[in-house]
């Protein structure tokens, strides 16, 4: 388990408990978190789980794959160089204290 701090775009912090395996876009959406919609359920096909990552955090996470990449190019907020799909990053005991920002909107 991880503890991983989200803050939401209106500056609102979350500290969640997430279990090992377990992805960040379905952690924030069993909190009801503003700013993670999941649209697609996980399948990489929607980008409405688009976050940003701590730039500290950035080099500890494996790199996305060119699918990820390919749907990152369709966010509807700022893509960022330190943006990621929250269904791509699966939770393990190294990332806890992972700091990750939500961005205003999914659409």
């Amino acid at each position: 388990m991880a503890t991983v701090l989200f803050v939401e775009a209106s500056g609102a912090e979350h500290r969640i408990d997430v279990p090992t395996g377990e992805n960040l876009m379905r952690a924030a959406l069993n909190e009801g978190l503003d700013g993670m919609v999941g649209e697609c359920g996980g399948g990489l096909a929607c980008a409405t789980c688009h976050c940003y990552v701590e730039e500290d955090w950035a080099d500890r996470l494996p790199a996305p794959a060119q699918t990820e990449l390919d749907m990152l190019e369709c966010t509807a907020s700022e893509r960022r160089p330190s943006s990621r799909l929250g269904c791509q990053i699966v939770v393990s005991d190294a990332l806890d204290g992972l700091v990750v920002h939500l961005p205003a909107a999914q659409y």
